[in-house]
C-alpha cells in the first residue's frame, strides 16, 4: 500500500509526529523500553523505542514472501515521501527564518535615536510645569478677590430679589399670574426662614400679606362654578405648593367632579338629534365636527384632565376616582336604556354607544386602574340585549295593531263592513317586512367597527336567534288574547249566546287563522333563510341548551293555531245562529200553531247570517276546488227514501192513519239508506268553511225541532220554511248531498214530533214559496232604488 493510499487522518497524524520530533526535545509517548516482546506489533515502527530486529522477526513470522515483497515496496515509497515532506518543511521554515531576521534588523535601526527624543520631551514638560506654577502663584490673590466679589454680587441679587418680592407679588396678583407668584415666594422661603425675623422682617410681612391674598384668590377659583375643572385643579396644586391644608378642598373638588358627570350625561343626550314622527325616523345627520359633538368631546377631555390633576394632588384618591368614572359610564348607559324604552332606532343607538366607547377609552388613559373597558362591556351587554328585546316587543305590537285596526266602510262598524282582506294584507306585511327590517337593524350592530360591539358580536347573534324564538311565542300569546282566550282549550260555555268576557269579532278570528297559515308556510322559511345567511355563528349559549331558533317548533305551533282558530270561527258563527234558532222555537206555541200563510222571518235572518259568513270567508280564504256532491234518485239514496214519502201526492189531509203509515215507512227506509258522512275535516277554503257552518246550523235546527211537539200547522210551517231554504243553501254548499240529507232530517224530526203529520200539498207549498220569492225581489228592488 502506497503513501497516497494512507487515510488522511493517519497521514496528518504522522506529519504532526514528525514535526514534533523535529522541534521538540520531549519524546512521544511509547512503550517502555523493557516492554516484553510479546507486546510488540507492526505499528511500533513510528515510536522512539523501535527495534529493527524485533520488527523484522515479527514481520517474517506474520508474512509470507509475497507479503514481504509488498511491504518492501510500500516502505520504499514511504521513505521517499517522507524525504520529500522533510525537504519541504526545511524550505518553508528557512523562508520564515529569513523574514524574521530582516524584521529584527529594521527594528534595531528604528529604535536608534528614540531615547534622545524622549529626554528632550521630558525637559519641555518640566519647563511648562514650572511656568504654570509661577502664573498660579502670581494670580492666586486676585482670583480669591474675584470669587469673593462674585459671591457678593450673587448675594446682592438675592437681597434685591427679597426687597422686590412684595412688589413682584402685587404685579402677579393684578395679572392673575398666580403660578409665577407661588414660584417667587417658594424661592424666597429659605431666606425668610433664615433671616425673616431680623434683616428681612418687613419684606417677609409684606410678602405674607400678598400670599394671603393669593391664597384667597386661589380658594375662590377652586370654589367658583364659572371656572373650568382644569383651572380649579391648577389652583389646588398652587395651594398645595404654598403648604395650605387642602384636605378640606378634596371633598369640594370631588363634589364639582360629580356635578360635571350630570353635565356630561346631558351633553351625551343632547348630541343626538333625532326626530320621530309616526314611527318613522326623520334624522338630521350631525357631522362629526358639529358643535354638539365638539362640545361633548371637549367636556370629556376636560373631565379626564381634571381626574389626572386630582390624582396628582391626592395620590390616595384612586378608589374615589374609579367610582366617579364608573358612575359616568353607568349614567351614559342609563340614558341609553331610557332612549331604548322610548323606542330607539339603530343609528341612534350606534351613535350613543360610539360616544360612550370614546369616553371610556379616554378615561382609561388617565385611570387604567378602573378597568372601564371591561366594565362598559358588561353594561353594554344589558343595553344591547334590552334593545333587541324591545325591538321584538314592538314588532309584536305592530303586527297586533295591523290586524286589529280593520278599516270599515261606515262609521258604525259592523262585522259585514270590515275589510278583512286589507287587514290580512297589512298583517302579512307587518310580519314579513317587519321581520326583515328588524334583521336589517340588527345587522347594523354586527357591522359596527368599534371595540364595544365587536366584543358583543357572538352575543348579538345568539340574542337575535333566541329573540325570534321568543317573538313567535309571544305573537302566539297575543293571537290567543285577541281571540278572547287565554287557552284554546277553553270550554264552549264561554261562547254561549254569543257573549264573552271580551267581545271578539268572528272575522278577526278567521283573519288570525289565515295569518297563522301564512306565518307557517311563508314567513318562517324566509326568516330562517335570512338568519342562516346573516346571523350564523354565535354558540355562546352552550350545547346543553340546544339551538336558539327552532323553526320546526314554531311551524308546529302556528299550524295548530291555524286549525284551532278556524274551528273557533266556525263555532262562533254556528252558535250565533243557534241563538237565532232558540229564539225562533221558544216564542210560539207549536201545539196551537196557526195554518202557515208565508215563510217565517227567521228564514231570512238565517240566510242573512250565511251571507255574512260568505262575505267574510270570500275576502280572505281561497275558493278551493269545486267538488259538488249532488244527490241522485238512485236506488238506496237518501232522496228516494226520505223526501218522496213526505211529498207524495197519495198523502191526503183526510187520512191520518195513512199518513202515519207513510211515516212508518220512512223509519223503515232509514235502515236501508246509503250511509253518508256528514262532518268531514275542515279545510282552509271558502266552500269547506261555509259548508261546515251550514251543516252545524242545520244539525242545530234538527236538535231544536226534537225538543218541541207540533200540531199539523206547526209541522207544515217547518216544512214550508225548510223547503224555501233548500235551494239557497244548496247553492252555497260544497256537499249538496249532505246538506240535502240534513234538510230531510229536519222535516223527518218535525214529523216524528208532530201529532198529525200531514204535509202541505205540493201546489200550496209551491204557491207560498213563489209568493215569498216575489216579495223578496220587491224588497230588494226597493232597497236598491
Amino acid at each position: 500500500m502506497g503513501v497516497d493510499d494512507v487515510p488522511l487522518d493517519d497521514k496528518a497524524k504522522r506529519m504532526r509526529d514528525l514535526l514534533s520530533s523535529f522541534y521538540s526535545t520531549d519524546p512521544p509517548p511509547s512503550l517502555p523500553a523493557n516492554a516484553s516482546s510479546k507486546y510488540a506489533t507492526l505499528d511500533t515502527i513510528n515510536t522512539i523505542t523501535f527495534d529493527a530486529d524485533q520488527y523484522m522477526n515479527l514481520l517474517v513470522q506474520k508474512s509470507n514472501l509475497e507479503g514481504l515483497l509488498q511491504r518492501h515496496v510500500e516502505m520504499a515509497a514511504e521513505i521517499k515521501n517522507l524525504d520529500t515532506d522533510l525537504q519541504m518543511l526545511v524550505y518553508e521554515n528557512y523562508n520564515k527564518f529569513i523574514s524574521a531576521t530582516e524584521t529584527i534588523k529594521r527594528m534595531n535601526s528604528n529604535i536608534v535615536g528614540m531615547e534622545s527624543n524622549m529626554e528632550q520631551l521630558l525637559d519641555k514638560i518640566l519647563t511648562v510645569q514650572s511656568k504654570s506654577d509661577g502664573v498660579n502663584t502670581s494670580l492666586f490673590e486676585k482670583r480669591e478677590h474675584i470669587e469673593k466679589l462674585h459671591r457678593t454680587r450673587n448675594l446682592l441679587r438675592k437681597v434685591q430679589f427679597i426687597y422686590d418680592l412684595p412688589s413682584r407679588l402685587g404685579k402677579c396678583i393684578k395679572s392673575e399670574a398666580y403660578a409665577d407668584a407661588v414660584r417667587f415666594y417658594t424661592g424666597a422661603m429659605p431666606i425668610f426662614k433664615a433671616y425673616g425675623d431680623s434683616s428681612f422682617q418687613d419684606c417677609k410681612r409684606a410678602s405674607e400679606e400678598a400670599v394671603a391674598v393669593i391664597i384667597r384668590n386661589l380658594q375662590g377659583k377652586v370654589y367658583s362654578d364659572s371656572e373650568s375643572i382644569q383651572s380649579r385643579a391648577e389652583a389646588a396644586v398652587l395651594l398645595k405648593q404654598l403648604n395650605f391644608p387642602i384636605d378640606s378642598l378634596k371633598a369640594k373638588l370631588l363634589e364639582k367632579l360629580e356635578q360635571s358627570l350630570t353635565d356630561l350625561q346631558l351633553d351625551c343626550g343632547e348630541s343626538i338629534n333625532v326626530l320621530i314622527v309616526d314611527k318613522q325616523i326623520l334624522q338630521e345627520e350631525i357631522p362629526a365636527d358639529s358643535a354638539a359633538s365638539t362640545t361633548h368631546e371637549d367636556s370629556t377631555h376636560e373631565f379626564a384632565e381634571a381626574i389626572r390633576a386630582f390624582r396628582a394632588i391626592f395620590p390616595d384618591s384612586e378608589k374615589q376616582l374609579t367610582k366617579l368614572a364608573k358612575d359616568l359610564v353607568i349614567k351614559h348607559f342609563e340614558a341609553t336604556e331610557q332612549r331604548i324604552r322610548r323606542q330607539i332606532f339603530p343609528e341612534e343607538l350606534l351613535k350613543m354607544l360610539r360616544i360612550i366607547w370614546t369616553d371610556v377609552l379616554l378615561m382609561d388613559e388617565v385611570l387604567p386602574e378602573a378597568a372601564l373597558p371591561d366594565f362598559s362591556f358588561e353594561a353594554a351587554r344589558a343595553s344591547v340585549e334590552l334593545y333587541i328585546d324591545s325591538t321584538f316587543l314592538q314588532l309584536v305590537q305592530d303586527i297586533s295593531d295591523a290586524v286589529t285596526k280593520i278599516p270599515s266602510k261606515s262609521k258604525e262598524a259592523t262585522e259585514e263592513a270590515f275589510q278583512l282582506q286589507s287587514a290580512l294584507d297589512a298583517g302579512k306585511r307587518a310580519v314579513t317586512d317587519g321581520s326583515m327590517n328588524v334583521l336589517k337593524e340588527f345587522r347594523l350592530l354586527l357591522d359596527a367597527d368599534f371595540g364595544l360591539l365587536l366584543k358583543l358580536r357572538d352575543f348579538i347573534i345568539d340574542w337575535v336567534q333566541e329573540g325570534f324564538q321568543n317573538f313567535f311565542k309571544k305573537l302566539d300569546d297575543r293571537f290567543l288574547t285577541l281571540s278572547g282566550q287565554n287557552s284554546l282549550t277553553s270550554n264552549d260555555q264561554d261562547l254561549t249566546e254569543g257573549t264573552q268576557k271580551e267581545k271578539v269579532l268572528s272575522g278577526l278570528v278567521l283573519l288570525l287563522s289565515q295569518l297563522c297559515v301564512f306565518i307557517e308556510q311563508s314567513a318562517i322559511p324566509r326568516i330562517t333563510e335570512e338568519i342562516a345567511t346573516s346571523f350564523s355563528g354565535g354558540g355562546l349559549r352552550g350545547y346543553e341548551y340546544g339551538p336558539a331558533f327552532v323553526p320546526a317548533e314554531i311551524c308546529r305551533i302556528f299550524r295548530s293555531d291555524a286549525e284551532k282558530f278556524l274551528s273557533l270561527y266556525i263555532r262562533m258563527r254556528s252558535q250565533k245562529v243557534s241563538v237565532l234558532l232558540r229564539k225562533r222555537f221558544t216564542a210560539p206555541n207549536w201545539v196551537k200553531h196557526k195554518e202557515p200563510r208565508e215563510v217565517h222571518m227567521f228564514v231570512e235572518l238565517f240566510l242573512q247570517e250565511l251571507d255574512v259568513v260568505g262575505t267574510e270567508v270570500k275576502q280572505i280564504l281561497p275558493q278551493g276546488l269545486k267538488r259538488k256532491h249532488r244527490r241522485t234518485d238512485s236506488n238506496g239514496s237518501t232522496a228516494s227514501s226520505r223526501s218522496n214519502p213526505l211529498r207524495d201526492d197519495k198523502i191526503t189531509r183526510s187520512n191520518t192513519q195513512k199518513a202515519r203509515s207513510q211515516l212508518l215507512e220512512t223509519h223503515l227506509a232509514k235502515l236501508f239508506k246509503q250511509k253518508m258522512e256528514i262532518f268531514t275535516k275542515v279545510e282552509h277554503t271558502q266552500d269547506s268553511v261555509l259548508t261546515t257552518i251550514l251543516k252545524l246550523c242545520l244539525k242545530s235546527l234538527q236538535e231544536f225541532v226534537r225538543l218541541y211537539t207540533f200540531n199539523r200547522s206547526g209541522f207544515q210551517q217547518i216544512q214550508l220554511d225548510i223547503q224555501f231554504m233548500r235551494t239557497p243553501v244548496k247553492d252555497i254548499a260544497e256537499d249538496e248531498a249532505a246538506v240535502d240529507f240534513l234538510l230531510d232530517e229536519v222535516i223527518v224530526a218535525a214529523a216524528e214530533r208532530c201529532l198529525d203529520p200531514i204535509p202541505l200539498e205540493p201546489p200550496i207549498l209551491d204557491k207560498l214559496i213563489q209568493e215569498k220569492l216575489s216579495k223578496t225581489k220587491e224588497q230588494n228592488f226597493s232597497s236598491l232604488a
